[in-house]
């Protein structure tokens, strides 16, 4: 479930409000950085989030721009302090992802687009144990142990019964052949999908081989959006080393712009069950 004080959305706030300030003040980056005595990356990295902000960061910044409401300068040092808090995955150890792991646990709706697996917020356990296993298979029983509960924690946002994520997937017909464990565990991953794509909140669409090519062609990728209209959608591309977010307004259109062109290529949701269930007969031999 959401907390009330999620850090990473709170660093995002934040970042953009001091963002504001600086433009405000007509000052770039690098002059800000000059007076602080401070890199240019350090506050970029500040103002897009990706850095926890102390209360000295946001008074020397204050400073800077010379904000002289202690209302406000009391506001930002407020989420300051809230943007130190741990969320909900710090309890399970170094996470690779935990920046996404925080925004999707504040967006009130995900569109993603999977071209190899199943989405992970519509994984079973074992399909995820598995899919993990063969991912990273360097990786400890702990680890995998590890990266599965947080991926069966962020699932409990599906089954938030108050505030539901909105999640609606497109996934490639390769996802669905793909055998990940074995025959058995694709067919119970498969009719948990089917299951899963019964709740009104959730949508799952597949798009064929034989659609040809697509605006998806080229991987994997999420379009987040919050409840909040102060916060800018995201979009999330997954790397093998780091991943990457982009916040720009005309970045979300491009990729809002091809999901739509990817929804529109894929089997509607009641034409999606039947060619699941087709797989699924594929998987059983022919016999249910």
């Amino acid at each position: 479930m959401a907390s009330n004080v999620n850090p990473t959305v709170r660093r995002r706030r934040l970042g953009q409000e001091l963002r504001r300030l600086r433009e405000l003040k007509g000052m770039t980056a690098e002059e800000v950085a000059e007076r602080l005595l401070v890199s240019q990356s350090k506050i970029s990295r500040l103002e897009n989030g990706r850095r926890s902000i102390s209360q000295r960061d946001v008074r020397d910044l204050c400073g800077v721009y010379e904000v002289e409401d202690h209302r406000i300068v009391d506001s930002l040092m407020q989420m300051a302090k809230d943007s130190r808090q741990q969320g909900w995955w710090h309890a399970f150890g170094d996470i690779p992802y935990s920046v996404y792991i925080g925004l999707e646990t504040d967006a009130a709706s995900l569109r993603v687009y999977e071209p190899q697996v199943v989405p992970g917020l519509l994984q079973t356990r074992q399909y995820a144990e598995a899919l993990i296993a063969g991912a990273l298979p360097e990786s400890s029983a702990a680890d995998i142990e590890k990266r599965v509960n947080v991926r069966a924690r962020r699932q409990e946002r599906i089954r938030d019964a108050e505030t539901p994520l909105r999640l609606w997937a497109v996934i490639d017909e390769a996802a669905l052949r793909r055998v990940v464990g074995d025959r058995q565990l694709m067919i119970e991953q498969l009719e948990h999908l089917v299951e899963q794509s019964q709740r009104p909140h959730v949508t799952v669409q597949v798009l064929p081989f034989d659609m040809g090519a697509h605006p998806g062609i080229s991987g994997h990728y999420a379009i987040l959006e919050f409840p909040d209209a102060s916060d800018s959608s995201v979009v999330y591309i997954e790397g093998v080393t780091s991943d990457l977010y982009l916040e720009k307004a005309n970045d979300v259109q491009r990729y809002s712009v091809m999901y739509e062109h990817l929804r529109a290529q894929a089997l509607n949701v009641e034409q999606t069950r039947q060619f699941i269930g087709e797989v699924i007969k594929d998987y059983t031999g022919g016999a249910r």
